[in-house]
């Protein structure tokens, strides 16, 4: 996915934090999805985030530690972003042709953080010598992500 990178000025976020607008609208420079889980970099410094709404602005909220180190809301900041761990395009055919099928699993699974999204391709993945598992273990994905369950249940 195309990394995104520009220079905005920050605002107070609130409760000590920092907002930090995304002047780009991110369902339609990467994908739609309910939420965008981000990372890259604020003013060369790595971050993980989420890009939500703040006072009716698009941005990502940075707490009171980037404050406490020198980040001033009101500064003008260089931010890298890119969506964070795979995304639909990354995934095996059989997986996303699964998730097309089931549009309610595939929107869950896009939401999800990447813990998530990597647990449950792993899960997928570590059957490679065993295809007619791998298919069981697909459909058991999908009918988890359609019921919005987070991880699989432990056996």
């Amino acid at each position: 996915m195309r990394e995104q990178r520009y220079s905005v000025q920050s605002r107070p976020g609130g409760q000590g934090r920092m907002f930090v607008p995304v002047p780009f609208d991110p369902d339609a420079v990467w994908a739609p999805k309910s939420v965008h889980h981000v990372a890259g970099t604020v003013n060369g410094v790595g971050v993980r985030a989420v890009i939500g709404e703040h006072d009716g602005r698009r941005g990502f909220l940075l707490g009171p530690a980037w404050v406490r180190c020198g980040v001033r809301p009101g500064a003008h900041v260089e931010v890298v972003l890119a969506p964070e761990g795979p995304q639909r395009a990354d995934l095996a055919e059989d997986v996303a042709a699964a998730l097309e099928a089931s549009p309610a699993a595939g929107a869950f699974f896009d939401s999800l953080a990447q813990f998530y999204r990597n647990a449950y391709l792993r899960w997928i993945d570590a059957t490679t010598r065993r295809p007619e598992v791998r298919a069981q273990r697909v459909a058991e994905v999908v009918g988890l992500l359609e019921a919005g369950i987070k991880q699989r249940p432990k056996p």
